[in-house]
This record gives C-alpha cells, sequence and structure tokens, in this order.
C-alpha cells in the first residue's frame, strides 16, 4: 500500500482490492462448481470446517454464491472436535450461531489415538485423516448429505501430485471431485482453482476466527512442507510456472505416458490418418525468444 497517499484515498484503495480479490475468488469457486457439475439442485452440503483458513473461506464464499445460485441448495457446517488440549471449543459454536448457519460439532478423542498409536516423533497425518475421514462420512450419512465439501485449494492440488510421485511412485493427484471408496459419498473441492496466498489475505480481510491445529502442523520436517517450499521457490524463482503445472493436470495425454492400462501401447500399428496427438506430443516448445537467428519454418 502506497502510504504517501492521503488516509481516506488509502481506505478506497483498501476496500477496492478487497473487493476484487472477493470477485475473484467467488467466480473461481464458481467456474470449478460448473466444471466439474460439483452442486446439483436439490443438493445439501456439509461443510467441513477445520478452523483453519481455508475451510472458514470455503463456507463464506459458498453462502454468498448460494443466495445467487442458479439452483437451490443447503448448507450444513461440521467439525470434529479432535480433543486436542487447548482446543477452544466455543470458537465455531459462536461463530456459525452469528452467520445463522446449521452445523454440528461432532466430539471424538482421535487425538488421544493418533498420540497412544503413532510414536514419538513420526508423522501423525496418515492415521489422522483416515480417523478424520471416517467420522466424516458417518455424520454425513446421518445428516442426510448429498456431497461434502471440503476446503483443498490449488496449491494442495500441486503439493499432492509431487508427494505421490517423489514418496508413492503415482502420477495422483488430489481430484476436485470424487466418489468415496465405499461409494456412498461425493466429496468436492470447490476451491480448485484458488490459490493459497489468495485464501490466506482473504482471511486476514474477513478476520476468520483461526484455530491452530497442535497435531499437524507443528509437526517438523513434514514431506508435505518440503513440497510447499519447493512449489513457492519455483513460484518466485520462474513466474507462471506454478499456473502451468496445475494448467497440466487439466490436459493430460495418456499416449505420451507409459501407462499401459490408460494406453494400448502394444496394440500401435501405422495408420493412414495422422494421430491427434502423435509424436508432435514429445516436440519441446518452440521459444523464436531464444533463438540466436531468424529460423525459417518454409
Amino acid at each position: 500500500m502506497d502510504l504517501a497517499l492521503p488516509t481516506t484515498r488509502r481506505a478506497q484503495k483498501a476496500r477496492y482490492e478487497a473487493n476484487k480479490l472477493a470477485k475473484r475468488l467467488r467466480r473461481q469457486v464458481g467456474e470449478a462448481i460448473g466444471d466439474f457439475n460439483m452442486i446439483s439442485a436439490g443438493d445439501k452440503l456439509m461443510v467441513c470446517l477445520s478452523g483453519g483458513k481455508d475451510s472458514y473461506a470455503l463456507l463464506d464464499i459458498l453462502l454468498s454464491l448460494r443466495d445467487k445460485a442458479p439452483v437451490p441448495f443447503e448448507l450444513v457446517a461440521f467439525n470434529l472436535d479432535q480433543k486436542q488440549p487447548g482446543f477452544p471449543a466455543h470458537v465455531l459454536p459462536e461463530y456459525l450461531t452469528a452467520l445463522g448457519v446449521p452445523f454440528r460439532i461432532e466430539q471424538r478423542d482421535t487425538y488421544g489415538v493418533v498420540k497412544r498409536v503413532i510414536p514419538e516423533g513420526k508423522t501423525t497425518c496418515g492415521l489422522c485423516s483416515r480417523l478424520r475421514r471416517g467420522n466424516i462420512y458417518r455424520v454425513a450419512a446421518e445428516l442426510g448429505c448429498t456431497k461434502i465439501a471440503l476446503g483443498h485449494h490449488r496449491d494442495d492440488m500441486l503439493e499432492t501430485l509431487f508427494l505421490n510421485m517423489f514418496y508413492g511412485g503415482k502420477l495422483k493427484g488430489m481430484p476436485p471431485k470424487l466418489v468415496t471408496d465405499d461409494g456412498r459419498h461425493v466429496v468436492i473441492r470447490p476451491l480448485a482453482y484458488c490459490r493459497e496466498q489468495d485464501l490466506t489475505e482473504y482471511a486476514q480481510l474477513k478476520q476468520f476466527p483461526i484455530i491452530p491445529c497442535n497435531l499437524c502442523g507443528s509437526q517438523p520436517n513434514l514431506q508435505r512442507r518440503a513440497i510447499k517450499d519447493m512449489l513457492q521457490q519455483w513460484g518466485q524463482q520462474f513466474p507462471g510456472r506454478i499456473e502451468s503445472m496445475f494448467r497440466a493436470l487439466q490436459d493430460v495425454a495418456p499416449s505420451h505416458l507409459a501407462d499401459r492400462k490408460l494406453f494400448d501401447f502394444a496394440g500401435l500399428t501405422p495408420q493412414a490418418v495422422p494421430a491427434a496427438d502423435g509424436d508432435l506430443g514429445v516436440d519441446e516448445p518452440i521459444s523464436f525468444d531464444d533463438c540466436d537467428s531468424p529460423i525459417s519454418l518454409f
């Protein structure tokens, strides 16, 4: 912000930037919902609130979109109180009551289970997430919810892609929409097109009552933390790289990978008609800016 501007002008500029950010996030969420058909008429969405910036933003944006949506849908907020020591149990009920949003707080001592089962110094994320998912799916069924909305954003999706490649040996990410393993629930991620940086700024502007997690985020040497740092460094060093990588998630060419389950490499034969994604797909993009002399294409 330009401190040389008069106070009134600075305030006007701040409001303008805040409104622009809110509109951008609402547009991106609306586009993700439309692109992946996340919400249908009559849906009842269970919005999972952790107390972090992303889930607060998700609920806030969905509330604003609901009033203008072309189809009617319901929202119910859900929080799993994992009985972490010092957890401020009053914060979410007070916040949601003030908003007039129906909610359910489920109290389960998953914190105690994780601390008892996982040795000190080992990563707790795997067991914690499984226990959390089990409770989310159970409550969604009890509430009659047709969709489960989670607050994962674009950066989460890219981090998961690299985590699976580096540590799991799979080209697998975090999809914007999926059906759970038991086939009973549809999970949606309406923030799929949103940058974490924008959500952080939005949370500060809205002054959400953030509740820190003492189980996950406090762990040192997390693999996800290392991936996040790597992507942030790439984004700073090579502007546009993160956006390019996310576009790649939406434009996959199985014939130019090596998964025999997705493409019939064994059955490939010459054909009279050129393949739409033939060997041109492996050519490096031409950048004339990198050339020392003009190139004739004819």
